[in-house]
């Protein structure tokens, strides 16, 4: 009796009080991320003449591309980031870190220089490599193995990050119609400034979650240099990485255009990668932690298309927002970056209600997997982009397009999302190895970023094949994709022996509890 009072205290609406704390940061770093992330390729583009004030004056190409690269780092870096956590620091002293590094690098940007525009992002970009993949994995650390309200914990985690990015595209783009670019970037750094003094102020409710990895807890790890070390010891892994690399040198002589570096250095990276991951697959000690490291990998194909698609929200939609489209409302000209608020506004209103279709779905025995919701979401996503030719074609047909179309988009989008990306955190949670785990999350981070980059080139290239091509191009890839995912559902479930079966566990009492708690 004793132990359950203590525990009820540690909780608030059936949930670990320490999910409120993950909630109200991630809230904050996302208002400023996706508060930067709105105004960024707008900014770019803007001229001297911009009613906001002079952005940097590039072209839609150049834009693309930084935009691109600014998006696959942002989440790459979340590699080293859960290396440093999992090895070192511990995901809770690795998020201050992360905190405190976003928080300068937003305060950067808001000076009007060049050297600060370029030295924000790369704050940025370290700063969300060390928070975003170590906060998550805190949240999956928050609940015991089995347990059912994991799932919703994450949705309930996901409304945070979209409750702040909703604030962000709503505030900010008012902000810099009012008082130019440099004070939306300001704004965006008190944002983060006030997630950083929340996770601080709430340690008390984080004990026992992330922390510093003890002697004991490693006395069996494996550190990064030892996995290389034993890659030089095996000739046929060794061999493939040496093929890959030679290949990424010759990419990056032999790419066309001024980031041709980039791709080399890219693909050196994903080589290097490679690498790694066929010695964390060696040293994995059973079949069942192998064949789950197999679907684990295999999911973040999933996650690359998914966001290569969904990214366009902050490239090419936006561009073409601000553009092409009649943003007229009751004699007010809306700004762009408020149609990206869409998207968290939909999430807002209705992840919940899809957080528990999917349980409800779960509970009567039907096909609710990770694998197939994430297919799902996919598809449905994809599907958002029917409306998106809509406006190229009402475009082509009277000059403008109307902002309908754009609403209907980002509505798809937003249901795909709340189908795919929460429960994709929560996958990883359950089917990643102990002692890799803040790495396997900085994986999806990173195939995450991977998506932006595609996202970035199908951007670029939207000025040869045009927006109707690549929209319908982006709905027909999709669709058949997520279709591909859910005819081989059977044998990738195989391969997660089990692992989400695990939830069905608890007994009928203690669910129902859980259910008519949420």
């Amino acid at each position: 009796m004793a132990n359950a009072i203590a525990a009820s205290k540690q909780e608030l609406w059936g949930h670990p009080k320490g999910l409120y704390v993950l909630f109200l940061t991630e809230m904050w770093e996302r208002f400023s991320y996706y508060g930067m992330r709105a105004i960024l390729v707008i900014y770019m583009i803007a001229t001297a003449t911009d009613p906001n004030g002079p952005g940097l004056g590039w072209t839609d190409l150049q834009a693309y591309q930084l935009y691109g690269w600014y998006v696959m780092l942002v989440y790459v870096v979340s590699i080293p980031g859960g290396i440093l956590a999992d090895k070192l620091l511990g995901q809770k002293k690795t998020v201050l870190f992360g905190a405190i590094t976003l928080v300068l690098g937003h305060g950067t940007l808001a000076i009007e220089q060049d050297w600060a525009f370029f030295a924000g992002l790369g704050l940025i970009i370290l700063g969300v490599g060390m928070l975003k993949p170590n906060i998550s994995t805190m949240v999956g650390g928050l609940y015991k193995k089995g347990d059912i309200r994991r799932d919703k914990g994450f949705s309930i985690f996901y409304i945070g990050i979209n409750l702040g990015s909703l604030l962000a595209t709503t505030l900010v783009g008012l902000v810099v119609a009012e008082w130019g670019w440099h004070a939306g970037f300001g704004m965006a750094g008190v944002a983060m400034l006030l997630g950083l003094l929340v996770y601080i102020g709430g340690q008390k409710y984080l004990e026992g979650v992330g922390n510093k990895p003890t002697e004991e807890s490693k006395a069996d790890d494996v550190s990064i240099p030892e996995l290389f070390g034993k890659l030089l010891k095996s000739p046929l892994h060794l061999g493939i990485v040496v093929v890959l690399l030679a290949l990424s040198i010759y990419a990056g002589f032999t790419f066309e255009g001024v980031d041709h570096w980039g791709y080399g250095a890219l693909f050196i990276f994903l080589s290097l990668v490679v690498g790694m991951m066929m010695m964390i697959y060696k040293e994995l000690k059973t079949k069942v932690d192998k064949d789950r490291f197999i679907v684990l990998l295999l999911s973040f194909l999933i996650v690359i298309v998914f966001w290569g698609a969904f990214e366009q929200a902050g490239g090419l939609m936006s561009v073409y927002t601000e553009t092409k489209t009649d943003r007229m409302l009751f004699g007010w000209e809306v700004p762009t970056p408020m149609f990206q608020g869409l998207n968290a506004g939909f999430i807002t209103l209705f992840a919940v209600s899809v957080a528990s279709f999917w349980a409800r779905r779960k509970m009567k025995g039907k096909e609710a997997s990770s694998i197939f919701k994430m297919a799902v979401g996919t598809i449905i996503m994809g599907l958002g982009f029917v409306w998106m030719v809509a406006a190229v074609k009402d475009y082509e047909a009277g000059g403008s397009s109307s902002m309908i179309w754009l609403v209907l988009a980002y509505f798809f989008h937003t249901i795909g999302e709340l189908s795919s990306s929460p429960v994709s955190l929560s996958f990883i949670t359950k089917l990643a190895p102990a002692k890799f785990a803040s790495l396997m999350m900085g994986l999806y981070f990173a195939a995450t970023g991977l998506g932006g980059k595609v996202a970035g080139i199908l951007g670029e290239n939207s000025a040869e094949y045009g927006e109707y091509t690549i929209f319908a191009g982006i709905t027909i890839f999709t669709v058949l994709f997520g279709l591909l995912v859910i005819a081989l559902l059977k044998p990738l479930k195989r391969l997660t022996h089990g692992a989400e079966e695990e939830e069905k566990d608890m007994s009928r009492d203690e669910a129902e509890v859980v259910m008519h708690e949420n």
